[in-house]
C-alpha cells in the first residue's frame, strides 16, 4: 500500500469511527428523509436534509454497515456544512460526479479540493462490490431531494 492510499484509508476509518452528521435532527422547516438499503451486504441509512427555497442547510443521517458506507455519509455531511448553504443544483452536480467515479472502476479520481474527504473513497470504484456501499447516502440525498 503506497503513502495516499494508507492516508486515504485512515481517512475513511476515522470519518467511520467518528462520523459527522450522525443522528437525525428534527424534523422542522422543509425537510426530507430517505432511507436507503444496500441489499447485496445489508448497509443501510437513513438521511435527513433540510432545504431553505433551492439552498441545502443541512444533511444529518444514521445508520449502520460497513465502515465505507458510514464514512461516506459523514463525508457528504461535511461537504454540504463546509458549503455553508450548497444550492441543489451544486448537490445534484457533486452526485453525478460522484457517482460517475464510482462507476469508472478506478479510470476518474475525485477532486480534492471540490469532494474534500469524499475524494478518499475515489479507490473504491476499483472494486465493484464496495461501489453500493460508498453510493448509499449519495443516493439518499438525491432521494431526499427529489422529496423535498
Amino acid at each position: 500500500m503506497n503513502g495516499l492510499e494508507s492516508l486515504y484509508q485512515e481517512l475513511i476509518l476515522d470519518h467511520s469511527k467518528h462520523p459527522h452528521g450522525f443522528g437525525l435532527a428534527a424534523e422542522e422547516g422543509s425537510t426530507a428523509t430517505s432511507h436507503q438499503r444496500n441489499p447485496v451486504c445489508g448497509d443501510e441509512i437513513t438521511l435527513r436534509v433540510r432545504v431553505e427555497g433551492d439552498v441545502i442547510r443541512d444533511v444529518t443521517w444514521e445508520g449502520s454497515g460497513c465502515s465505507i458506507s458510514q464514512a461516506s455519509a459523514s463525508m457528504l455531511a461535511v461537504l454540504v456544512d463546509d458549503a455553508e448553504g450548497m444550492p441543489r443544483a451544486e448537490a445534484s452536480t457533486l452526485i453525478a460526479s460522484f457517482r460517475e467515479a464510482m462507476r469508472s472502476r478506478g479510470e476518474t479520481v475525485l477532486d480534492e479540493e471540490r469532494f474534500g474527504d469524499a475524494a478518499a473513497l475515489s479507490g473504491v470504484s476499483k472494486f465493484t462490490a464496495r461501489v453500493k456501499c460508498a453510493m448509499l447516502a449519495w443516493v439518499a440525498l438525491e432521494d431526499a431531494l427529489a422529496r423535498a
